[in-house]
């Protein structure tokens, strides 16, 4: 159709239509990413998305996450600290039934000392298998079998030694059997607990764990100044009511003592993983939560094997007198009651603690709606 003058089209000159050649195109796509390498023989340069699209491969190798082990940090330095503390436990307990009298006082006395024993006996046993793990792992591969193997026979290798210097160092009595064999079979299952395939998690439950026991017999240092500051008098009814007070006081401290020592090695765990491998795969809040918890849930398995293995002890204590049996009941409910209140109080500091580390979605959102809105203007 020909353009008459006068006409809209009248300035237009008649041309044949252009054809959608290769520079059209890519005159058209300029604003996208082009790579600089294709090849000069008159192909078609690629976009940055087509080359991924079409060799998929060298980007899966690119980007693809690490699934090797993740080794727990200063898992050695851990096991040392509480091979230490499980033997200043043993060499208390020993100076204690020593210093006593023969008969009633060395069996009540065995009967307080074995809580502190079998605690420091799991928490050691725990420690020595994780570092044993990670010396495995790096040797010889993250074979689950071959941790959990390895993590028993530390756990069992502490307990034998363990309930050897028990039996060398104590009085030969029947009470001497009960601790030694109770302790054993603590470090064991201590052992088979760091089994676990999570290593930093278990590295975080007994950091924090160690961290608990420790404050507990450092708080007992304290509690004289509390029972007077709690109100305990000279009747029996103002000494059970400031005894309650002060045990619930130690809880709540230990409980945040063990969430921040559980996020703290976490936290420095993820850090260093970073730094070592960026595609390694990192705890996320469900770690956290664990970890938190661990030392109250430490503390609630001591005492099942307390009441299981070191169960005739705690019969013959309290059956020494009424006074003595009433106290066996009461420390009794008194540990149950710490362990629980460490448990949740641990796992939620914790938990709080690292939600306080992540960032706000409105806040990384801001960046984004910043450059769309200057595009706009421009």
């Amino acid at each position: 159709m020909t353009k008459q003058p006068g006409g809209p089209n009248a300035a237009e000159p008649d041309q044949p239509p252009v054809a959608d050649t290769a520079e059209t195109r890519a005159g058209e796509a300029a604003s996208a990413p082009v790579i600089e390498s294709a090849i000069d023989d008159g192909q078609p340069a690629q976009s940055a998305e087509a080359a991924v699209e079409d060799d998929p491969t060298d980007a899966a190798e690119e980007f693809e996450p690490s699934t090797g082990p993740v080794p727990a940090p200063a898992a050695m330095v851990i096991a040392l600290l509480s091979v230490v503390w499980l033997a200043a436990m043993l060499w208390s307990t020993r100076e204690a039934i020593h210093s006593a009298e023969v008969g009633v006082t060395v069996i009540s006395l065995s009967a307080f000392a074995l809580p502190g024993v079998i605690s420091a006996a799991l928490v050691t046993g725990a420690a020595v298998a994780l570092a044993a793990g990670n010396l495995l792992a790096r040797r010889y591969g993250d074979g689950v079998t071959l941790r959990f193997v390895g993590a028993i026979g530390a756990g069992m290798l502490v307990g034998l030694l363990a309930a050897l210097a028990i039996n060398l160092t104590y009085a030969d009595n029947a009470t001497t059997n009960v601790i030694a064999g109770t302790t054993a079979a603590a470090a064991i299952i201590g052992g088979a607990v760091a089994g676990a395939r999570s290593a930093p998690v278990v590295g975080a439950i007994s950091a924090s764990a160690l961290g608990v026991l420790i404050f507990v017999v450092a708080f007992s240092r304290v509690r004289d100044p509390l029972f007077d500051l709690y109100g305990a008098g000279d009747t029996q009814e103002s000494l059970v009511n400031a005894a309650k007070w002060v045990s619930r006081t130690e809880s709540l401290l230990a409980g945040v003592v063990a969430g921040l020592l559980a996020f703290a090695y976490l936290t420095w765990s993820k850090r260093r993983t970073i730094r070592q491998d960026p595609t390694a795969t990192l705890p996320r809040w469900p770690a956290y939560l664990l970890a938190g918890a661990g030392p109250g849930l430490f503390l609630l398995l001591a005492e099942v094997i307390i009441r299981v293995g070191g169960r005739s002890l705690l019969d013959l204590a309290g059956a020494l007198s009424e006074a003595d049996s009433v106290a066996q009941t009461m420390l009794g409910s008194s540990r149950v009651d710490n362990g629980i209140w460490v448990l949740f109080l641990g796992a939620l500091i914790a938990l709080i603690t690292f939600g306080r580390t992540l960032g706000s979605p409105e806040t990384e959102d801001d960046p984004a709606d910043d450059s769309v809105a200057a595009g706009a203007t421009r």
